[in-house]
């Protein structure tokens, strides 16, 4: 059989993009093409588990038009499709005076991108919503919200493969090829040759490669970035409501360690961002020789490292020292102790590091050569992700020709 349309990538954008293209064209004969035994088993699986509400991403960005329409339709999705979630809101908290230029720099941002219902509060008023949390203020975001990510990508699967009996899930299928003709391409696999007449790539963590594999012609490296979490206690637990972020650094390229409630429960603390050797390696001594390679040999990674030297070897530190790690959560929560935090899971985020070693690029989705390729999707992208999913469908319906 030839499909319509191929999609590389059973992560949350993928699926979201199955979902959409197949919703707006039940029509199609669509392929859903993943490496792994299951649905979401990286940056979607490992990743925090929260509804993004768009606070921070620079106004007219790509970022910041998808954020607030991706939560808003992931939202809906949930309700509908009976997904775990709630939208409970957060505080993000100053604890020093030095943060409360960059705090009233991110209302602004958070007012100019419209997001609902946000305002500046005082200590008190934090401490109504988080009694534990010690500060001198805070931003409070009611439309933040937690969400079971891995279902919600099963769920858009199993409703996508609902509308179309022809339209197929490929598990343990990695691309390892492809074979581009003048109408169909060849995608090869360990298990067998896959044939369509367009595809889609959203390979996250291997974006760059499969980009390449087609034939284009990419300046820029993904380069991966693991974040450790700790977990609170079950006795710790009543310390945390919903979710605490700090003021994030305008320096430094990540949103630094928060609290998250889980969909299950769960209190987790983190992450932190260090290199890691492997681009799929969750454990702190994970190493894969062409990964590492690939990293460092490319000048973007070392620009990166002597741009952030401080705080890169202060997240080393803290990934291998549970005392510097718990030093950083009691600035929000002073009363944590050892006792009160324990080990938990790691998740990989990708980056489409730019040679000059910025990271903080713009959703990528580009059109090459009859295909599609959603190279660079950071954070907020699952939160993003039926927004960007419809944003592929419309380059599909330019690009592809689709009725």
């Amino acid at each position: 059989m030839v499909y319509d349309i191929a999609i590389v990538g059973g992560g949350i954008v993928g699926a979201a993009t199955f979902y959409k293209i197949q919703e707006r064209n039940p029509n199609l004969k669509i392929a859903l093409i993943e490496k792994e035994d299951l649905l979401a088993d990286h940056q979607t699986g490992h990743n925090s588990g929260v509804i993004h509400s768009g606070l921070y991403y620079k106004p007219g960005s790509l970022k910041a038009q998808n954020c607030k329409k991706g939560r808003l339709e992931l939202v809906e999705f949930a309700k509908k499709y009976k997904v775990d979630h709630d939208v409970c809101g957060k505080v993000v908290v100053a604890t020093d005076e030095k943060e409360l230029p960059h705090m009233e720099r991110i209302f602004k941002t958070g007012q100019e991108n419209e997001i609902e219902g946000i305002e500046m509060i005082n200590a008190d008023q934090v401490k109504e919503y988080e009694p534990h949390v010690k500060s001198i203020g805070g931003i409070w975001v009611p439309v933040t919200g937690i969400i079971d990510f891995r279902g919600a990508t099963e769920r858009m699967v199993e409703v996508g493969l609902g509308m179309q009996s022809e339209s197929k899930l490929f598990m343990k299928h990695e691309v390892t090829g492809i074979e581009k003709g003048e109408e169909v391409t060849k995608l090869i696999t360990p298990k067998g040759i896959i044939k369509a007449n367009h595809v889609v790539y959203c390979g996250g963590l291997q974006a760059d490669r499969l980009a390449r594999k087609d034939g284009v012609k990419l300046k820029e490296k993904v380069v991966g970035f693991r974040g450790d979490y700790y977990e609170l206690t079950d006795e710790a637990k009543h310390k945390v409501k919903n979710l605490i972020y700090p003021v994030p650094n305008p320096d430094f390229p990540f949103l630094g360690v928060h609290f998250t409630r889980m969909t299950n429960g769960e209190i987790e603390c983190g992450p932190n961002a260090v290199f890691t050797f492997k681009r799929e390696g969750y454990g702190k001594t994970d190493f894969n020789a062409r990964d590492t390679l690939d990293a460092l040999t490319y000048a973007g990674t070392w620009k990166l490292f002597f741009n952030n030297m401080s705080f890169g070897i202060n997240e080393y530190r803290r990934a291998f020292s549970k005392r510097l790690f718990l030093k950083t959560l009691q600035r929000m929560i002073p009363s944590l102790t050892m006792e009160d935090i324990k080990q938990g899971r790691s998740g990989v985020r990708a980056l489409l590091l730019s040679e000059d070693g910025d990271t903080r690029d713009d959703f990528r989705i580009e059109f090459h050569n009859n295909a599609i390729h959603v190279l660079n999707a950071p954070s907020p992208a699952a939160t993003s992700a039926l927004a960007i999913g419809g944003y592929v469908a419309n380059l599909a319906e330019e690009n592809f020709g689709l009725k």
